[in-house]
């Protein structure tokens, strides 16, 4: 590759790891991979509802799969920086050969030519002829009739859950919910009258 195409990748390899890095600085600006202090330091989470506290830990694993995603870029980038430097840079990591130009256009930090990415991303994804050796006494349930070859049983929903009641050891449902409860805790049964009965005079 010419100087001034070298010179050019360089550029924009430059342009792309300020973008980089000004998006990885903007998710810890905005507390994205971060718990919030407040919480994080109480000594109890009782009167946090459980779904604020789950809503703001998805939202911290989601920045910080962002932040990942940014910083492996990053390394991406500045391996690209470094083998421009070195000289070694369009050069396909697995076979050698020059990169395309269409594919160092899209992605100036690419490691490898297409034909051996095509490779090693078929390598790296679920490989529908290889499956889990339980898949071949498991049977597909659902709702409605499955139809098996002829001289097999069908299972539907209905012999699904039968199946499943079989294994359960509680055979009164009732002792689940008891009415006069109404899910509400002891502590919350406690009236003002019977608290202010309870202070001193």
């Amino acid at each position: 590759m010419d100087r001034e195409r070298l010179t050019y990748y360089k550029d924009k390899l430059i342009k792309e790891k300020k973008r980089v890095n000004e998006a990885i600085e903007q998710l810890n600006d905005n507390d994205m991979t971060k718990y919030n202090v407040d919480i994080a330091s109480e000594l109890s989470f009782y009167d946090n509802h459980p779904s604020d506290i789950a809503t703001e830990t998805f939202q911290v694993e989601m920045g910080r799969s962002l932040e990942a995603n940014e910083t492996s870029m990053l390394d991406k980038i500045n391996d690209a920086l470094k083998a421009i430097d070195e000289g070694s840079y369009g050069k396909c990591k697995k076979c050698g050969k020059d990169i395309e130009e269409e594919r160092l256009e899209a992605l100036p930090y690419a490691e490898n030519c297409i034909r051996c990415q095509q490779t090693i991303s078929a390598e790296r994804t679920y490989n529908s002829t290889r499956r889990v050796p339980e898949e071949s006494v498991l049977r597909p349930l659902g709702f409605g009739f499955t139809h098996y070859n002829e001289g097999e049983i069908g299972v539907d929903a209905e012999d699904t859950y039968q199946m499943v009641q079989m294994f359960d050891r509680n055979k009164d449902i009732t002792g689940y919910h008891n009415e006069d409860d109404d899910y509400v805790e002891e502590v919350e049964r406690i009236s003002n009258q019977e608290y202010k009965n309870q202070l001193p005079d």
